[in-house]
């Protein structure tokens, strides 16, 4: 292929203060997989990748919502994917901007993207619960996840946007940022369509509960009220989604929770994701709904908590005094446990936790 898209590096980028041509990029590639420390090694692998006459990449899935799978993504809609989100954002070239996201997700694969196309000045460290903590500089532009973003608050006044995916933002968090200067947005995306393809602002005065699309993406909902996106531009077919949501109009939607997550009470469809809304303003630990097999209702629904600093006689009859819940989302029973086990995104593994309570 001659002259490929994805070979063209803008004359403004930079990375951790130094220029790179194409060529630089590569001799940079080289050097951080001979040299680097784990994460630089997996930033020159991808950098040597990117750069091949190879039209696509194989990358992970998250494994949230089950066993991660490699997938196929074209290079041209990465680029697509960089050049949609500069273009919602007005991100460009000489945006100051920060990577702090691993390599092994696509999330992290796209700042660096974003920042070669897009012409950034791209400062990147090691990914860590608090990615602002050793410096003082301050940033056009960033990605985090929401556990990032919670031991961050204090750091964050540097940072003029920010975006935040790879969980939902709970409504502490929410709270939390309402009194920073920092434009946040919340994402939904996935591997499948290189990350966000729609954002809603989560404060500041345009602060709303649903999603928006970026340039180029179309969206409709299937027979179970299922999200699918259709955007040519980085997907070469339509993507089919288990998140329920609500449409409010042809390009905003307001996510509702997992379809394949749905318990089944009694003959009562529960989606744990709104339950859990509703439960998070009274609960300040980490907790989850799920259903527990049951001869009589089928399944019924629990509480599991992370930690062991409460009491579950009160929290009981608190949770059953909300006038916010149905009298078939008030949880049969409240387990708890002293640490969740995660995945290697740092997201709930709720089946492996579930396990280990019962274990």
């Amino acid at each position: 292929m001659k002259n490929p898209v994805w070979h063209k590096i803008h004359s403004d980028f930079k990375l951790n203060g130094v220029s790179y041509s194409p060529l630089g990029i590569s001799k940079l590639g080289n050097t951080l997989v001979n040299e680097g420390n784990s994460f630089e090694t997996a930033m020159g692998e991808f950098l040597l990748d990117w750069l091949s006459d190879k039209p696509t990449l194989t990358v992970l899935t998250s494994g949230s919502t089950g066993t991660p799978k490699s997938i196929k993504l074209k290079k041209e809609h990465m680029v697509n994917s960089a050049l949609a989100t500069g273009q919602y954002f007005k991100l460009r070239e000489g945006t100051i901007a920060l990577l702090c996201l691993p390599f092994s997700g696509i999330a992290g694969k796209m700042m660096l993207v974003r920042a070669m196309v897009l012409g950034w000045q791209l400062d990147y460290v090691e990914p860590s619960s608090t990615p602002l903590l050793d410096s003082e500089k301050k940033y056009d532009f960033a990605a985090m996840v929401p556990l990032q973003v919670q031991s961050s608050l204090k750091q964050l006044y540097r940072v003029d946007l920010l975006i935040i995916g790879g969980a939902p933002v709970n409504s502490t968090l929410k709270k939390d940022l309402q009194t920073l200067h920092t434009n946040c947005f919340e994402t939904y995306g996935m591997t499948e369509t290189i990350t966000h393809i729609a954002v809603k602002a989560i404060n500041g005065p345009q602060c709303s509960d649903f999603f928006q699309t970026l340039p180029g993406v179309q969206i409709s909902t299937d027979k179970r009220g299922c999200l699918t996106i259709e955007a040519p531009d980085i997907s070469d077919e339509k993507v089919v989604t288990n998140d329920l949501v609500s449409m409010v109009s042809k390009n905003k939607f307001e996510w509702l929770g997992r379809y394949d997550s749905i318990i089944n009470s009694g003959g009562i469809k529960l989606v744990p994701e709104q339950i859990e809304r509703k439960l998070a303003p009274i609960i300040p630990f980490r907790f989850f709904v799920a259903g527990l097999p049951d001869k009589v209702l089928g399944h019924r629904l629990v509480l599991i908590i992370e930690g062991t600093q409460f009491d579950k006689e009160n929290l009981f009859e608190t949770i059953s005094s909300l006038k916010s819940l149905n009298k078939y989302e008030v949880p049969k029973e409240v387990f708890n446990i002293k640490s969740f086990v995660e995945t290697k995104s740092n997201k709930v593994d709720r089946t492996k936790t579930l396990k280990k309570v019962f274990s």
